[in-house]
């Protein structure tokens, strides 16, 4: 028999109902607001029962813990991301035109989603120790990248000793940088930031051949 995902069952374990799955998912809402606003710590399971109108018990009767609560919020969060980037890659004409909307895509949903983003910085600082970062995450944060950036060089983009792997975990703290001094700063333009590492990126194509 399949296995009932967790986010289709209750905190009981049996299949959740619709109404059960409404109110989760006005919990998992409330959740990437507040720990956007109060950080980890300070987002209590009185302050979600708080913001949602319910009681703390109720909370508790579809999330068994606070950190069940915050990793189905990053979970949310992360699918969202996700699923942005996968739909501009997918649009993109060509191989040299994916890597770029890969870069313009995650910026644009960093640029557009702060508070998503502040969720997911609040969600993977190891030092909450929620369960979201494992060991394997560097490894499947840079395939998806290192792929694109490899199709491209198949297909006589980068040179043929552009090493992909190399290049995406460049290209990913290269955004990781930019979208952090954005959280800081505001009125950090990210959108010329995405130009500047797009920028960079070309640099490293394979000169053009000449016309004629």
């Amino acid at each position: 028999m399949p296995t009932i995902p967790r986010s289709e069952r209750a905190a009981s374990g049996r299949p959740a109902t619709f109404t059960e799955e409404a109110r989760r998912s006005q919990l998992v809402s409330v959740t990437i607001d507040l720990v956007a606003r109060y950080g980890y710590r300070g987002c209590s399971l009185q302050r979600i029962a708080d913001a949602a109108g319910i009681s703390k018990a109720a909370v508790i009767y579809h999330f068994e813990s606070k950190d069940a609560v915050i990793r189905a919020a990053y979970d949310r969060v992360i699918e969202s991301l996700t699923e942005s980037v996968a739909e501009s890659v997918s649009s993109a004409p060509d191989a040299a035109g994916k890597v770029d909307a890969y870069v313009t895509a995650l910026v644009g949903y960093m640029s557009a989603h702060p508070t998503e983003v502040r969720m997911i910085v609040e969600a993977r600082d190891e030092s909450n120790d929620i369960g979201v970062v494992r060991a394997t995450d560097a490894a499947v944060r840079w395939a998806a990248p290192a792929r694109l950036i490899d199709d491209a060089r198949r297909a006589g983009v980068y040179p043929d000793d552009a090493d992909a792997r190399n290049l995406a975990v460049i290209l990913g703290g290269a955004i990781d940088g930019v979208v952090a001094e954005h959280l800081a700063d505001p009125d950090f333009d990210l959108q010329r930031a995405a130009a500047d590492i797009l920028a960079l990126l070309h640099g490293l194509r394979r000169p053009a051949s000449p016309a004629g």
